[in-house]
């Protein structure tokens, strides 16, 4: 019922930024707790940040200080502001939304950063 797309992603210096965005059809959003996860090959998808549909943020102690999860229901979409980026970060970036219910997952967009 939810399409979730994500973009944003793609390759930049450490110590740069990049915003992934996450736009939702097929049902609004402002219901659900949304999250980006990462994953790199050959290791499990962890989660990244979270945030509910009140407002509140969850973040993994890695990106704590320099990751920004936000949602703008208006629009649909939610978005991860990343900044001081470092090599470790590079992964395959996911968006979720998780409701009651359901739980829906995009397809996923590369960050690479460089060294």
């Amino acid at each position: 019922q939810v399409q979730l797309v994500e973009s944003g992603g793609g390759l930049v210096q450490a110590g740069g930024s990049l915003r992934l965005s996450c736009a939702a059809s097929g049902s609004t959003l402002s219901s659900y707790t949304m999250g980006w996860y990462r994953q790199t090959p050959g290791k499990q998808r962890e989660l990244v940040a979270t945030i509910t549909s009140g407002g509140s943020t969850n973040y993994a102690d890695s990106v704590k200080g320099r990751f920004t999860i936000s949602r703008d229901n208006a629009k649909n979409t939610v978005y991860l502001q990343m900044n001081s980026l470092k090599p470790e970060d590079t992964a395959v970036y996911y968006c979720n939304a998780r409701g009651r219910l359901t739980n829906y997952w995009g397809q996923g967009t590369q960050v690479t950063v460089s060294s």
